[in-house]
């Protein structure tokens, strides 16, 4: 296809598609595909003569609305596609009739670094937007994803916790009768599975021994034995509803709910931010851990936990096993 002798015209070429651009100065704005057709003309002597009025059709709003309708977004875990919401939703509150065609490398290190107080939220919103913009690469609207390749925040990992804030949970919870945040703490520390997936867990799953589970992340149905400790807090709770968590008889609680409770003890014990800072999360690691160090085989640990990959499951037996080197290592000294 010729190029039109036309000023200020531009033309790049990506992957064997042609773009067509209007450049004159800081102005640079998209033209139709086809330099032959009527529709191109008309869009460039309209931008030439400064008497276009312009729609933008490739605004945030409009990227997030193809979003949720994709596949990509829809075949996603509930649990997923509720988190993934959140941040689309917060981009488009902020965003919402901007250009994206406008959105640079340096604008997605800015949103980056603006929560960095928080550096899970932070990555996550990252990821978020480098779906997003990879969506706008396969609509078109842009040539390349300017978030592919940035660095996320080093804050650490999420860690399984220590055996003295254990216990200082479960004290603050007993001293306080703060029932609901010991009940969630037992559920994951005592199954090994996620926060949801405990949010979910009802009487009928659990039949004095046994927690029947269905993981949300991974759609896998397994039975986790549950250690003595957990059938004896289990057997001494009250039934008030369905689910163990009950919000009433047929409704589990909510999630912020429990994230509240929970915060409220990691609040109190000084966990919630900084260098001691430990997640909810880490109850799921620390019954890895716990596991480990009790000498069980990788594929135990998983039979557990239900990780997919033994990647996660053999980070805490290495971890467990230098622990356990550590202190034969140590007492060796003081014989």
């Amino acid at each position: 296809m010729r190029k039109p002798d036309l000023p200020y015209l531009e033309c790049k070429t990506v992957k064997g598609h042609r773009y067509n651009y209007f450049r004159r100065g800081k102005t640079r704005v998209r033209l139709p595909d086809n330099p032959d057709s009527e529709e191109f003309f008309v869009e460039y002597w309209a931008v030439r003569s400064g008497k276009r009025t312009r729609t933008i059709k490739t605004t945030w709003n409009a990227l997030i609305i193809e979003y949720y309708k994709s596949p990509e977004f829809t075949k996603k875990a509930k649990g997923t596609r509720e988190n993934y919401r959140r941040h689309c939703e917060a981009i488009r509150e902020k965003n919402g009739n901007k250009d994206v065609t406008k959105f640079r490398r340096k604008d997605a290190i800015a949103v980056r670094d603006a929560l960095a107080d928080n550096w899970s939220k932070a990555n996550e919103r990252l990821s978020v937007l480098s779906i997003l913009c990879r969506k706008a690469v396969d609509l078109e609207w842009i040539e390349r994803n300017p978030v592919f390749d940035i660095r996320k925040l080093k804050g650490g990992e999420y860690e399984a916790w220590p055996d003295e804030k254990l216990d200082a949970f479960e004290r603050y919870c007993d001293e306080h009768g703060l029932t609901t945040a010991r009940t969630i703490f037992e559920l994951c520390v005592g199954t090994g599975q996620r926060f949801g997936d405990c949010l979910k867990m009802t009487w009928d799953d659990f039949d004095g021994e046994f927690m029947d589970v269905c993981q949300e992340k991974t759609g896998t149905k397994i039975r986790v034995y549950c250690p003595e400790r957990l059938q004896t807090y289990l057997g001494g709770l009250p039934k008030t509803g369905r689910h163990i968590l009950p919000r009433d008889l047929t409704r589990p609680i909510g999630k912020r709910t429990a994230q509240t409770a929970v915060e409220t003890v990691r609040v109190a014990l000084g966990l919630m931010h900084g260098k001691d800072r430990l997640v909810p999360h880490g109850w799921r690691y620390t019954a890895a851990r716990l596991l480990a160090e009790a000498g069980c085989s990788d594929t135990e640990i998983q039979a557990v936990t239900g990780h997919k990959s033994l990647e996660m499951v053999r980070k805490y037996r290495k971890q467990a096993n230098q622990t356990a080197a550590s202190k034969r290592a140590q007492q060796r000294r003081d014989r």
